[in-house]
């Protein structure tokens, strides 16, 4: 099929080939309108895409519909936006404004500045929209991104001659010849920090196993940095931040598994109950509270991930806001054991309490434990 059309579009002619593209593109434009108001609706239907083994929306854009992640969040932040402001979907419709620039400006749109707003932002390029947002919410901190580093590839070897070549760089020149005086030191005049737009955080993968890390730290952290630094020097000569920060995340993330899960190098091993001799054991009763041990091993099941599981065999892939889930209700009789806990994102706890207890207004307080809080 895909093929067929491509040929009978290489069988236009040039006047109906642009003809064609014109109809296609305003024919993509109202499809995308449809869709942003569907997803809208969607939105605030949270049980529908949760129904489907999905724990977001995002989740369901990209894991059921198929849309990168940057179409699922042009769409989504658009729809958002629509629900707020209707008057921007016609505007998509017409071409206008495009889903990248309603993400941009949806954010910062008021009822009462939304309509000159978007008037301005109508028919401009990203760069234009992205400085329109900067005057609206000037940030002069660059914004916290991870990106993987271009591949380092080394230079051919140069066929040797016998002439020394003359110093090209400045480290050369630096070693043959002395180095220059510096010029007299003149203040540069004062100019306020460029405001920088603000972009939502970037990972962005060019080559394996390496990343750009890239934020702006105060006056505070600055001097903490150098601190470490000069501590450091016999450990990390160069006092390169990557081998710091990579120390400080390491002692960090033990700190953070400890307070949340208990987490330990040899964890103790579980105590025995008064009056019981190895063989006769006090019986488990219902509990709200989570033992360590049950945590530890739960999360080591499911592999810090969401396990909820749809109908058709899809797992939900969320990780982030996890909670841990009695799936027999602790108001049933749940018992606090490893086979009765289980991880569940914030969306699908809630779901399954629905299942049971029936929709509520808030999230049943039965069903959620904290978001991988240990309990005492």
């Amino acid at each position: 099929m895909n093929t067929n059309t491509l040929g009978l579009a290489s069988g236009l002619s040039d006047q109906d080939l642009l003809a064609r593209i014109g109809v296609l593109a305003s024919q993509e434009r109202e499809a995308s309108v449809d869709l942003v108001a569907h997803l809208a609706v969607l939105d605030v239907r949270p049980s529908l895409f949760a129904s489907q083994g999905c724990g977001s929306l995002f989740g369901y854009c990209t894991e059921r519909l198929r849309l990168s992640e940057d179409a699922a969040c042009n769409r989504i932040e658009a729809a958002r936006a629509c629900r707020s402001f209707p008057v921007i979907l016609d505007r998509l419709a017409s071409g206008a404004l495009s889903l990248t620039s309603v993400r941009l400006l949806r954010r910062h749109l008021t009822p009462e500045n939304h309509e000159a707003v978007l008037a301005r932002a109508c028919g401009r390029s990203r760069r234009e929209v992205e400085a329109l947002v900067a005057e609206l919410a000037p940030r002069p901190d660059v914004p916290s991104s991870v990106r993987k580093l271009p591949t380092v590839t080394s230079a051919p070897a140069s066929t040797p001659i016998a002439a020394a070549p003359l110093p090209s760089t400045r480290f050369e020149r630096a070693i043959v010849a002395p180095p220059e005086p510096p010029p007299p030191f003149t203040p540069p005049p004062f100019t306020p920090p460029p405001v920088v737009p603000t972009r939502r955080p970037i990972v962005e993968t060019t080559s394996p196993e390496r990343y750009r890390v890239q934020f702006t730290i105060g006056k505070e952290s600055h001097e903490k940095l150098r601190r470490v630094q000069a501590l450091l020097r016999r450990e990390i000569p160069s006092g390169d931040p990557g081998a710091i920060f990579d120390r400080a995340l390491t002692l960090l993330l033990e700190k953070v598994e400890r307070t949340r899960l208990g987490a330990a190098k040899k964890p103790r091993p579980r105590p025995i109950r008064p009056g019981t001799d190895g063989q006769l054991r006090t019986p488990i009763v219902p509990s709200r509270d989570l033992p360590r041990h049950v945590q530890r091993a739960v999360c080591q099941r499911d592999g810090d991930q969401c396990a909820f599981v749809s109908r058709d065999g899809h797992r939900c892939t969320e990780r982030t806001f996890l909670e841990f889930h009695h799936i027999v209700p602790y108001a049933k009789g749940g018992l606090a054991t490893v086979e009765n806990i289980s991880l569940r994102c914030r969306r699908h706890n809630q779901y399954e309490a629905e299942l049971v207890f029936g929709a509520r207004s808030r999230p049943v307080g039965d069903e959620t434990h904290g978001l991988l809080q240990p309990t005492e």
